[in-house]
């Protein structure tokens, strides 16, 4: 070969996939995290964890939304469930489902973007 083909694509070594973070799982344990969930730290904990999920556990010492957790911690939001509901199971974080708006006020914020 003369190397006038295509470059060869370089790896990223530092690139984990996805799946080797998880475990190989793809659904989390709890199935009733959204993406506004809030999650909160909880307790304390002598077990040493992985770099991701110490990650999010400092990250919650402030509530913040599931969505905001995957984008910290720069994982795919299906990765972050997964690795959120592993530490809700192991008591290191709770969860906080938002308050539903009635019916009206979403039929309301409907009406008025319709007229935008």
């Amino acid at each position: 070969m003369s190397g006038d083909g295509p470059p060869a694509e370089v790896e990223d070594a530092t690139f984990v996939r996805p799946f080797i973070i998880t475990g190989g799982r793809s659904e989390p344990a709890q199935a009733d995290l959204r993406l506004e969930t809030l999650v909160v730290a909880v307790g304390t904990s002598r077990e040493p964890l992985a770099l991701e999920r110490q990650h999010i556990v400092a990250l919650c010492e402030q509530p913040m939304t599931v969505a905001e957790l995957a984008d910290r911690v720069g994982v795919p939001l299906g990765v972050a469930k997964v690795l959120i509901s592993d530490l809700v199971v192991a008591g290191r974080l709770a969860c906080q489902q938002p308050a539903e708006l009635p019916l009206h006020t979403l039929e309301r914020i409907r009406d008025h973007v319709r007229a935008l």
